[in-house]
């Protein structure tokens, strides 16, 4: 089982390294503990699963869709924002019944004998009283749970209303579930959005939106991901898309809004990474895109934000073609070519 998990990761160019092939082993070990194979694993023989939390890129969700593959127990996998719209709809239906996470427990561990919940994450009050219950009768009930998040257990919930109580329900799962910290060599996410377009041919915009798109779904597999539009300092901005992560824009049409620094900030301050396609070569008769532009990499570089333009080093000279800004443009394309090696973006913060 572990060669085959090892052999699957190597398909989707994951070599693992020493701390991915333990937490390897740790999973493969902790379903044959519930098999009754390994009765003094980990001196206990309730191991439920596990919760495999760290950086983001590290490869924790590709793992464990790996060893989800070489199962052959019923299984289901949600992103954590599914299963809690999954759960609140259940909820709406039951609502006239008594105990309705009992009978949503019931449905699932009828159904499943594991569930992976990828990008594990509580924000609000009432998720966290529901998500600590159901859990926990869940691991009551023999089901395995598969867990990732980017928090040690104990960090959820930060400052949250009534957190005492969810923490409570988090040291009962705890007791069930191996708890690994995957620190990993390396940044996946990060490596295959530097090297994205390297081999492309020199176009000022050399990838398409369908293409983009594919990978950005590849790269972001476990963010619910919208479009069109979204909304900094409450107004409402034309995007190709965007997540709890990143933003997607097109430079003609995103600086051609009337835009500010303060909005540059907010995108700045909720945003990880941002995405820019769709580049045009303009001349003082688009000054005001310019300096629009020029101010949002002022404001990224000094932020420290992680940036993608998909276009060539070669190009970025062209971008602008009058004379007035020429000053500011030339402090401006010298941080476009900076902000697109990797020791920028290994550098740029979290």
């Amino acid at each position: 089982m572990i060669q085959n998990i090892i052999d699957d990761l190597k398909i989707q160019d994951i070599q693992p390294d020493t701390d991915q092939l333990n937490l390897i082993e740790s999973l493969v070990k902790s379903q044959k503990a519930e098999n009754g194979i390994f009765n003094n694993l980990l001196k206990s023989n309730k191991i439920r699963g596990a919760y495999v939390w760290g950086d983001v890129g590290r490869g924790k969700t590709a793992i464990l869709r790996s060893f989800m593959k070489q199962s052959i127990k019923k299984s289901y996998s949600y992103h954590y924002i599914d299963l809690m719209n999954d759960i609140h709809k259940k909820l709406k239906d039951l609502s006239s019944i008594k105990n309705p996470i009992d009978t949503i427990a019931k449905n699932y561990y009828s159904n499943y004998e594991i569930i992976f919940i990828d990008e594990f994450q509580v924000e609000d009050v009432a998720d966290a009283m529901i998500i600590g219950n159901l859990l926990n009768q869940l691991t009551k009930k023999g089901v395995q749970l598969y867990i990732t998040s980017n928090a040690h257990p104990d960090d959820l919930y930060k400052d949250g209303l009534q957190r005492q109580k969810f923490i409570k329900s988090m040291e009962s799962l705890k007791n069930n579930l191996i708890i690994y910290e995957l620190k990993g060599l390396i940044d996946y996410r990060m490596r295959n959005i530097h090297q994205f377009n390297k081999d492309q041919s020199k176009a000022m915009s050399p990838m398409t939106d369908k293409s983009i798109e594919i990978f950005l779904k590849a790269n972001f597999s476990d963010e619910a991901i919208h479009y069109d539009s979204f909304l900094i300092n409450s107004r409402e901005f034309k995007c190709k898309a965007y997540s709890k992560n990143f933003l997607w824009i097109s430079y003609a049409n995103f600086f051609g809004q009337p835009t500010g620094s303060k909005d540059f900030i907010e995108i700045c301050n909720n945003f990880e990474w941002v995405f820019i396609n769709d580049f045009n070569e303009y001349d003082d008769d688009h000054a005001d895109i310019i300096r629009r532009f020029i101010s949002f990499i002022d404001i990224a570089y000094r932020e420290n934000i992680k940036v993608k333009f998909f276009i060539q080093s070669e190009s970025i000279n062209r971008l602008y073609k009058g004379s007035k800004l020429s000053l500011l443009w030339n402090r401006c394309a010298s941080r476009l070519k900076e902000m697109q090696t990797i020791e920028y973006l290994e550098s740029a913060k979290k």
